[in-house]
């Protein structure tokens, strides 16, 4: 398939010695060895029998764990020759943490490079020990500041889901690889609270409790704070949730079903519905930019459509709906076709158009995972 294989050059083309960078020419910082980027490039490369990107993957946990703060901290992002890194803008980037030990773990796992992965044993504890300081209450759930994920230009913060299920992804990696069952321990603490205040059953407080109030949401909600509850669905977490077998069957089957209404034969939004201009939360959104506002309806993460979500909601699906997860595949394919195989970081929610930075490379290995979704059978979960 031609798109499969301009998926593969792309990768190929974000290769260095040092790691995947996130996009092939430098515009807006990108042309770096961001962390959660090389983290999906990475299971992307796993998925193939490509051992050139297989290497460049374990170029960029190394090179990601060679900068680790001393106190723990995972960086955002560095430069492509290692000279230079970042560990965040206004805050840092909380679900980094969980991504590098899923990165590590994954590639040790499939690889069958157990020994290479005893190196970073402690900078995983280390960052373990952060993400539970993040919880400030004992009570099983990080508190995540706004801009500290992938999402860094949206509106939210609190208790989000995307970033507690990637802390219990990483928790179950570890715990197969290492064997310590303080991690199994973790993982089913962790795993149990998300199921508890997230379902809309049991609440994290009285205050929450009342924001639940009249309440009934057909997918896992995209987290909360003691004063809002984010009823929006983020295809990210919902996938993950899937993933990870979170919940029980019915939930399960209700996620999937939302899924299959919310797809139109075009790419799923990373967040739904979207923040339309006379909606309260534009304001923030308009407050929160880097280089340019990107937030504008149906654009970047206010409903843009992500290939590498998309690609990685495929892989997830597969496992409930196999029609769904080719349908997936097709709109990746079909959508990245029309700009001559660009790659863009996203699309448009309304026109399709390709917006944001071209030649991206986590957008292709979207693409792959959503072709090599068998890859879900290798996966610790």
């Amino acid at each position: 398939m031609e798109g499969y294989k301009k998926a593969i050059e792309l990768l190929h083309a974000a290769s260095t010695p040092n790691g995947f960078v996130a996009a092939v020419k430098e515009e807006d910082n990108y042309r770096r060895i961001w962390t959660r980027d090389s983290a999906l490039c990475g299971l992307a490369a796993l998925s193939t029998d490509d051992d050139a990107l297989k290497l460049t993957f374990k170029r960029s946990i190394e090179t990601v764990f060679r900068n680790q703060h001393a106190a723990g901290f995972i960086p955002s992002n560095v430069s492509p020759i290692g000279d230079n890194v970042s560990y965040g803008s206004v805050v840092g980037r909380v679900d980094n943490h969980a991504w590098i030990i899923i990165s590590a773990c994954m590639y040790a796992h499939v690889q069958n490079e157990s020994d290479w992965l005893h190196q970073f044993e402690g900078g995983i504890a280390k960052s373990f020990a952060l993400m539970c300081a993040w919880e400030f209450n004992g009570k099983g759930l990080m508190y995540v500041p706004q801009s500290a994920d992938w999402a860094d230009e949206y509106h939210y913060h609190g208790y989000i889901l995307y970033n507690q299920l990637l802390r219990l992804w990483a928790l179950k990696c570890a715990a197969k690889m290492f064997a310590v069952d303080e991690y199994v321990a973790e993982a089913y603490r962790v795993q149990t609270a998300i199921e508890k205040y997230f379902g809309g059953h049991e609440f994290y407080a009285s205050q929450v409790e009342r924001l639940w109030k009249g309440k009934d949401v057909p997918y896992w909600t995209m987290g909360f704070t003691t004063s809002h509850l984010y009823t929006q669905f983020d295809l990210q977490a919902n996938a993950l949730a899937l993933l990870l077998e979170v919940g029980d069957e019915y939930r399960q089957q209700k996620t999937v079903q939302y899924i299959k209404q919310l797809f139109s034969n075009s790419l799923l939004p990373s967040f739904y519905p979207t923040i339309e201009n006379d909606d309260k939360e534009m304001a923030e959104l308009k407050a929160n930019y880097a280089f340019r506002f990107r937030n504008q309806p149906y654009e970047f993460h206010n409903g843009g459509l992500w290939p590498v979500w998309n690609g990685f909601a495929a892989m997830c699906l597969s496992k409930y709906d196999e029609q769904l997860s080719v349908q997936l595949n097709k709109a990746i394919m079909e959508t990245c076709s029309r700009d001559g195989w660009q790659f863009n970081e996203c699309y448009h929610g309304k026109t399709g158009k390709g917006i944001g930075v071209p030649h991206c490379a986590w957008s292709a290995a979207g693409a792959v995972l959503s072709q090599n979704t068998d890859l879900i059978s290798k996966l610790i979960l």
